[in-house]
C-alpha cells in the first residue's frame, strides 16, 4: 500500500527490486525544492528559514519553541504608537495599543488585528492550550488564554518576542483589530 501511494497504480520499475525502486522513488521526493503546501501565503523550505532567521529565531518561529521568561527584548516595552510584525515575514500582528503589561514574562496583547494569525490546538505538555501562528508564513507567536479578566476582551496572547519586531510608524490602512477566539 505505501509503495502504491509513492508510485501511483503501478510502478513503472517493477523489474526492479521492491527495496531499490521505493529508495529511488524516496529519493526523488526528498529532492524536492520546496515542502508539500502549508497553506500559508508565504512558503519557504526549512534551509531556506534557517539562512534568513537566527538560531534562535528559528527555534522559536519554526520549531516552536519558547524563549525564557522575563528575557525578551519587548517584554517591559509598552510604546503608545507604532505597531508589531512578524520577525519571519513582516506581517502586521498587533497595534503599539493593544500590548499590556500582564505580568507573565512575556510580550502580551488584548486583540490582533483582522486576519493576522491562525490558530491551532496545542496539545504538548500534557495540556490544552491554543496556540498562534503568523497567518502569512505560520512562524509560531506564542499562546492566546481566555477568560483571565485582564482587558477588556478578556483574552491574553502570550508572545515571544523572538516572533516579533517593533515598527515605529502606526499602520497606515489597518484593519479593525478583534479578539482571536
Amino acid at each position: 500500500m505505501f509503495l502504491r501511494a509513492i508510485w501511483g497504480s503501478r510502478p513503472d520499475s517493477a523489474a526492479k527490486g521492491t527495496t531499490e525502486a521505493a529508495g529511488e522513488q524516496l529519493a526523488r521526493l526528498g529532492q524536492r525544492k520546496k515542502a508539500p503546501s502549508s497553506g500559508f501565503a508565504m512558503e519557504k523550505t526549512e534551509e531556506e528559514w534557517k539562512k534568513e532567521l537566527s538560531k534562535e529565531e528559528y527555534h522559536v518561529l519554526r520549531q516552536k519553541g519558547t524563549e525564557r521568561p522575563h528575557t525578551g527584548e519587548y517584554n517591559k516595552f509598552y510604546p503608545t504608537e507604532g505597531h508589531f510584525a512578524c520577525r519571519a515575514c513582516g506581517n502586521p500582528l498587533y497595534s503599539a495599543k493593544a500590548k499590556f503589561d500582564s505580568g507573565c514574562g512575556w510580550p502580551a496583547f488584548d486583540k490582533t488585528y483582522a486576519g493576522a494569525l491562525k490558530t491551532n490546538v496545542d496539545r504538548s505538555f500534557g495540556s490544552v492550550r491554543t496556540e498562534i501562528v503568523c497567518a502569512r508564513c505560520g512562524g509560531h507567536l506564542g499562546h492566546v488564554f481566555s477568560g483571565e479578566g485582564f482587558t477588556q476582551t478578556n483574552e491574553r496572547h502570550c508572545v515571544n518576542s523572538l516572533s516579533i519586531k517593533f515598527v515605529e510608524e502606526d499602520l497606515q490602512g489597518a484593519p479593525p483589530e478583534s479578539k482571536v477566539t
